[in-house]
């Protein structure tokens, strides 16, 4: 992929393509850079100090006969012009994490699925670090993969990686992959095409071999009939809450992990509660076993693992009432999963930008669970018309302080109140931590 002349177009000037350019001005490339939207005033002064040129506003860079390689940011689709025509002459057309794979020299625990992967990248993240082992967490969280390949030396490092990120990956290899689950998300990126996105999800395995692991939800149905179709040649090891498999299971209330010797601990102790919690944590203490880390310290990072910030985060008890912020949760499985934790009679916050949500998914939990939904988008028909027949009480609201207010007024000493979209956050907010953070202040402003 890399020959003698070393001409590389970045495109894209986010997080991701300032990691390649910083990666890649290090490692000797002529260096350009694109984007068709503002590059930050912070972004365009680490362009100017790496000494590389750049434009933004538009791709209007079109001297392609002397580029060798492309590194895409993983927001760009591959269908546009102008990937398409860099692809038509040849040209490789990779994804940063690929680009940092080239010079990487840490071995890697990779995690991808629909829903869990950033609690169990932190989770694991947080182990080898009590385990004292040098570790760099990167992907989709953290710095760029490719910044901290040209700037940290570590022994590890942990990424999560979504399926736009594995759609560029070309000989990328994790030591150690792991798989949380699969469920329809980002179709408009496959066509629609359900199977599409799964294989891009297993696109993670693409280059393992017999040295490496692989580690699956044995839960999924999806993950277990893709794998009938597949030949592996690497070690695998699955989780279940269901039944015992080689890898993790529960057993009486117990995980039991049977990797390098059993390891027991009751479900009770683990550091955040909910079943979509205790996967994680089976795939997490499944990944330090792996690792061969003593079993004193995957208890004590089970146990004591601090829960991420969006992501069922207890915000505050005002007047007996839990306000609870999801904001993460994005997709139905993951709004699925918070419904299903919640013990209390809940007022449940939804809504947003719609990615084809199918809320029938919903019904039965809502009424068991919910006492009144606060919709908080700028179109809420889907919503209504998906639950106004089980739950009497719902009004619309267009910010989170409106929809905080509305909530309070439905709660009662003892209620919970959770926000948790199951949409996407652009119809009103920057993005879901911007949500997130407004759904916080106006909790603390009651």
């Amino acid at each position: 992929m890399i020959g003698s002349n070393k001409n590389i177009l970045i495109l894209g000037a986010g997080e991701s393509g300032i990691g390649a350019a910083i990666l890649a001005k290090k490692m000797g490339w002529c260096v350009y850079v694109s984007d068709r939207s503002e590059i930050s005033s912070e972004n365009i002064k680490t362009l100017n100090d790496l000494d590389v040129n750049w434009e933004h506003k538009s791709h209007t860079y079109n001297d392609l006969s002397n580029i060798n390689l492309v590194v895409k940011s993983p927001g760009i689709p591959d269908d546009i012009d102008l990937i398409v025509n860099l692809k038509n002459r040849g040209i490789s057309v990779i994804s940063e994490i690929e680009f940092g794979g080239l010079y990487n020299k840490a071995k890697t625990i990779c995690v991808t699925g629909s829903n869990g992967k950033t609690t169990t990248v932190k989770w694991i993240y947080s182990m080898l670090k009590n385990a004292n082992i040098n570790v760099g967490l990167a992907g989709n969280v953290g710095d760029s993969f490719a910044k901290q390949v040209a700037e940290k030396q570590v022994d590890w490092f942990v990424l999560e990686l979504s399926s736009f990120q594995l759609d560029g990956i070309v000989d990328f290899c994790p030591d150690i992959a792991i798989l949380t689950n699969i469920t329809p998300d980002h179709l408009d990126r496959y066509n629609n095409s359900f199977e599409s996105y799964v294989e891009s999800k297993f696109r993670i395995l693409k280059n393992q071999d017999v040295q490496h692991w692989f580690i699956y939800n044995a839960d999924d149905n999806k993950i277990r009939s893709h794998l009938e179709k597949l030949d592996l040649k690497m070690k695998t090891a699955s989780f279940s809450l269901h039944k015992k498999v080689m890898g993790g299971y529960i057993k009486n209330e117990e995980i039991i992990i049977n990797i390098n010797k059993q390891f027991n601990m009751s479900i009770h102790e683990l550091a955040l509660k909910g079943k979509h919690n205790t996967q994680n944590a089976l795939a997490a203490g499944m990944a330090g076993r792996i690792l061969e880390i003593r079993k004193d310290l995957v208890r004590e990072s089970l146990q004591n693992f601090t829960n991420l910030e969006h992501r069922l985060e207890v915000v505050a008890k005002v007047n007996g009432v839990e306000f609870i912020n999801d904001s993460k949760a994005t997709n139905i499985n993951s709004t699925w999963f918070a419904l299903e934790s919640m013990e209390k009679e809940t007022v449940w916050i939804v809504g947003g930008q719609d990615k084809g949500n199918d809320y029938s998914e919903l019904a039965e939990l809502a009424k068991d669970k919910v006492k009144a939904i606060v919709c908080l988008g700028l179109d809420n028909h889907k919503i209504k018309e998906a639950f106004s027949e089980i739950i009497t009480d719902i009004v619309e609201t267009k910010s989170a302080k409106e929809a905080v207010v509305q909530a309070s007024l439905f709660a009662r000493d003892g209620d919970s109140v959770l926000l948790s979209p199951a949409c996407a956050s652009f119809d009103l907010f920057e993005n879901y931590e911007d949500r997130g953070n407004q759904f916080k202040a106006a909790v603390r402003a009651l």
